[in-house]
């Protein structure tokens, strides 16, 4: 449920995990550092011009944020009630360049990879009696938790416009949550019924 991967031979698919998960570290601290809207919308655009170079289409990108969309809204309109036009494009378009960044990593790059790799580079973590492994998959969990947690809200929200009550948030968000606590309690025992003991 959680390997969001798109098998493809692109050059972001032949390249190891570390390098990829270090961008997206590294693009994801600059864009939350970053205050500039021009930045962030050339940001949002370069990310979207990795999409193709991966053999992922346009119509992909736009399913991974299709979802969120009434999110988007909501923030906008209250950064645009607060604090003006411009922080509420900035915050929207940082938000959406952060999201279709850890999208394209999750579609190139197997769960798998991506536990093997982080366990590895967290190796220096041991002596202080920390588990890397454990940190490892969390960490792995939690970057395919947007676009899951997007996905669930987009069924959740068609499902009450078809009951007509789209436009009531309580309707929408209440669904959301509870599916989002299942799915949390569906991975913890897929784990422990493997005996995952890492």
């Amino acid at each position: 449920m959680l390997d969001l991967y798109s098998p493809g031979t692109s050059p972001l698919h032949r390249l190891s995990p570390g390098p990829k998960m270090l961008v997206l570290m590294i693009g994801a601290t600059a864009l939350f550092l970053n205050e500039s809207l021009p930045i962030t919308v050339g940001a949002l655009c370069g990310v979207l011009l990795l999409y193709p170079v991966a053999q992922l289409t346009l119509k992909q990108a736009w399913q991974q944020i299709r979802p969120l969309l009434w999110i988007f809204a909501l923030f906008f309109a209250l950064q645009w009630w607060f604090s003006g036009i411009a922080l509420a494009a900035y915050v929207v378009l940082r938000l959406a360049a952060l999201i279709l960044l850890a999208s394209l990593v999750t579609l190139t790059t197997r769960s798998s990879d991506m536990i093997e790799t982080m366990t590895w580079a967290l190796g220096f973590l041991r002596p202080l009696g920390v588990n890397p492994a454990k940190v490892g998959l969390a960490i792995s969990l939690a970057l395919r938790f947007i676009p899951v947690l997007a996905q669930i809200a987009q069924e959740v929200r068609e499902a009450q416009k078809a009951r007509g009550l789209e436009r009531s948030v309580l309707a929408v968000a209440m669904p959301v949550a509870i599916r989002t606590i299942k799915m949390a309690d569906d991975i913890s025992d897929a784990i422990e019924s493997r005996g995952y003991r890492p």
